[in-house]
């Protein structure tokens, strides 16, 4: 593939959402394949800004003037392969109208509790969108993410556990907890016979603190 004449680096086109509970705003930035190495977010009392690197793409720059004041100690950021999700913490509880653009309010609108069964439809600056909706698109694709690891193995063994008889539980209740965490078993006839024994791992010594 030949490159641009220019050397530019091509730049990538950021979308972003937002949805708000009776204490939090979350906003979801659409972007895949972000290293922790290569983004820094920083918050403060009415805005957020994020930064993110990219070897072979220009960098990105973001910015949030929020619309009512966040509590920057206590806001958090989540990120996975297909998003970033920055949690910011409501200062007061007050519902918003916007995510950005300062808000005058002639006095602090308290937070009503609905009262459908449902989730509410949280209101945003593009009218006609169903947040509630797009909360829920954001849990599929989490469901959709595979795990890796430690996660996958007991994502596992949750499953085995959930689907499994009274047999097969009471077998890796009984052989975790006589095992110290080193052996899961699902034969109840093997298991139900005697007590479990520790069996770390090979090269490993098991010791009592």
């Amino acid at each position: 593939m030949a490159e641009c004449e220019s050397g530019e680096k091509p730049k990538v086109q950021v979308k972003h959402d937002w949805y708000q509970t009776d204490v939090a705003v979350v906003i979801t930035v659409l972007i895949k394949n972000v290293k922790e190495d290569n983004l820094c977010i920083n918050f403060a009392k009415n805005c957020v800004t994020a930064k993110i690197k990219f070897p072979d793409q220009d960098d990105i720059d973001l910015k949030f003037n929020v619309s009512h004041d966040i509590v920057p100690e206590q806001c958090s950021y989540k990120l996975t392969p297909s998003k970033i999700e920055v949690k910011l913490k409501k200062s007061e509880g007050i519902r918003w109208a916007k995510l950005e653009g300062h808000e005058d309010l002639p006095k602090a609108i308290p937070v009503e509790v609905p009262q459908s069964s449902g989730p509410p439809s949280y209101p945003t600056s593009k009218k006609g969108k169903d947040w509630s909706v797009v909360e829920k698109k954001i849990k599929e694709e989490e469901a959709k993410e595979k795990p890796e690891g430690e996660e996958a193995l007991n994502k596992l063994f949750q499953e085995i556990y959930g689907k499994g008889s009274d047999e097969v539980k009471r077998a890796m209740n009984k052989s975790y907890m006589e095992s110290g965490g080193t052996v899961l078993s699902t034969n109840w006839d093997e298991i139900s016979k005697e007590k479990v024994d520790v069996k770390p791992p090979d090269g490993m010594e098991f010791k009592k603190w």
